[in-house]
C-alpha cells in the first residue's frame, strides 16, 4: 500500500474526530437571544402643548390688574335679630282652649292668638266684687260721718278716719280691676276664658303650646307662648377663623349670597365681632346685620359672606371666556411660538364686572392668553 493512500483514510479520521470534539463542546441556543429588540417609544412629556394650523384664528388678551381691597370669605346661617324677636306670655295660667295661630304664621299686632280658660280669673274676680262692697261700704260711712260732725255729734277725728277709709277701700278697687285688665277679662262681662293677643307684628318662630295643654308659668313651666320676630332685619352669624380676625372690624361691609339665591347679592354691616372662641375648630363668632326685603332670607338658610377690607390691593383679571374649566381646575392657553399654545393651570377668584375673571395665581399682569380657551381647546381635541 502506498503512503498517499494510507494518509487519505487517516486524514478523514482527524477530520471526523475533530468535528465531533467541537460537536460536544458547543452550546445550545438561546431562545431569547433570536427575538428583536424592544422598540422604544418617547412619549411627549408635555401635554399641555397644544399646535395649530392658522394661529391667528385666536385672539389674544392681554391680562390686567385692577384695584380691590382685600377680602375673605366665610360661612354662616340666618338667625333672627334678637333685639326684634318679642316673646308671647299668658299671664293667666290654665288650659288652652283654642289656638288660631301656628309656626311660622305672619301675625298683626292685636290679633288674637290663643284662648286660656283659667281659674285665675274667677278668684281676680271676686277680689274685685269685694273691693266694690267694700269701697261702697266706706264711702257710705264717710257720708254718714260727714252728716255727724256737721251737727257737732262726731269729732272731726272721726271724719278723717272714715275719709282714710274711703281712701284704701278706692285704692284697693283700682288695684282689682287693673288685675283683670291684665287677665284680659271686662268686669262688666267676666269670663273663664281669657284671649291671648300678638304684641307686635311678625312670623311666629316658636310656638310651646297646643289645643288643650298647659298654659302659663304655674302650669306649663314657660311664660312663653309664642315667639314672634320681625324679620325685616336678621342677623347672619358667621365663623371666622382666628388667623382672620385682624382683619374684621365692626362697621365693615360684607357682600351676603345664599345657597337657594346664588345670583342675589345683599350687603350686610358686621355689628359684633364674638370675644370668645371655639376651642375646636378656632373661631369666632362674628354678627352680620343685613336688610331682608320681602323676607327673602328664612331662619336657619345657609350664607357665605364676602367681607371687604380698608386696604386696596392689586389683583389680576382676564376676560371670562378666556379661562377654560376641565376637570374641576381652571386653565388658560398662553401663546408659545410656533403656531404653538401652552396650557397653563390657574387659580380663579371672583367673577367681576364687564365679563372679566379675577386669576389668584398662574399668570401675571401683562401677560397674555388666549381670548376663546374654549374654542382653542374644541380645535385641539379634533
Amino acid at each position: 500500500m502506498s503512503s498517499v493512500s494510507f494518509r487519505r483514510p487517516a486524514l478523514i479520521l482527524v477530520c471526523f474526530g475533530t468535528y465531533l470534539l467541537a460537536g460536544c463542546n458547543s452550546k445550545p441556543s438561546d431562545p431569547k437571544s433570536e427575538v428583536p429588540p424592544a422598540a422604544v417609544v418617547q412619549a411627549d412629556t408635555d401635554v399641555n402643548l397644544v399646535h395649530v394650523d392658522h394661529a391667528d384664528r385666536f385672539p389674544l388678551a392681554t391680562a390686567t390688574s385692577y384695584a380691590a381691597t382685600s377680602t375673605i370669605q366665610v360661612t354662616g346661617t340666618v338667625n333672627p335679630d334678637t333685639s326684634r324677636t318679642i316673646p308671647v306670655i299668658s299671664i293667666a295660667s290654665g288650659r288652652v282652649v283654642n289656638v288660631y295661630a301656628r309656626i311660622g304664621d305672619y301675625v298683626k299686632k292685636g290679633q288674637i292668638l290663643m284662648d286660656v280658660q283659667s281659674s285665675d280669673v274667677s278668684g281676680a274676680f271676686g277680689v274685685y266684687l269685694k273691693a266694690v262692697a267694700d269701697e261702697h261700704l266706706a264711702q257710705v260711712q264717710l257720708d254718714r260721718a260727714k252728716v255727724l260732725n256737721e251737727k257737732g255729734a262726731i269729732a272731726n277725728s272721726q271724719v278723717e278716719i272714715a275719709q282714710n277709709a274711703e281712701d284704701d277701700a278706692k285704692a284697693a278697687l283700682s288695684a282689682a280691676e287693673e288685675q283683670l285688665r291684665v287677665l284680659g277679662v271686662d268686669k262688666n262681662h267676666p269670663a273663664a276664658i281669657v284671649k291671648v293677643y300678638a304684641p307686635a307684628t311678625g312670623y311666629i318662630i316658636a310656638q310651646n303650646v297646643t289645643t288643650a295643654g298647659a298654659a302659663g308659668v304655674t302650669y306649663a313651666g314657660s311664660a312663653n307662648a309664642f315667639t314672634i320676630a320681625d324679620l325685616s332685619h336678621v342677623w347672619i352669624i358667621c365663623d371666622v377663623y382666628e388667623n382672620d380676625l385682624p382683619t374684621v372690624h365692626l362697621g365693615q361691609k360684607a357682600d351676603i349670597r345664599l345657597a337657594a339665591y346664588p345670583d342675589r347679592v345683599l350687603t350686610g354691616v358686621i355689628s359684633d365681632i364674638g370675644a370668645v372662641l371655639d376651642p375646636q375648630i378656632r373661631t369666632a363668632k362674628v354678627r352680620i346685620q343685613v336688610d331682608n326685603p320681602n323676607t327673602l332670607m328664612r331662619v336657619g338658610m345657609f350664607a357665605t359672606a364676602t367681607i371687604h377690607g380698608k386696604t386696596l390691593q392689586t389683583h389680576t383679571q382676564v376676560p371670562s371666556t378666556a379661562v377654560l374649566h376641565l376637570h374641576d381646575r381652571d386653565w388658560v392657553y398662553v401663546p408659545a411660538g410656533d403656531s404653538r399654545f401652552r396650557r397653563v393651570l390657574v387659580k380663579s377668584g371672583d367673577t367681576l364686572q364687564g365679563d372679566m375673571q379675577e386669576i389668584l395665581s398662574g399668570i401675571a399682569v401683562g401677560q397674555q392668553v388666549v381670548s376663546n380657551a374654549l374654542a382653542l381647546q374644541n380645535t385641539a381635541d379634533q
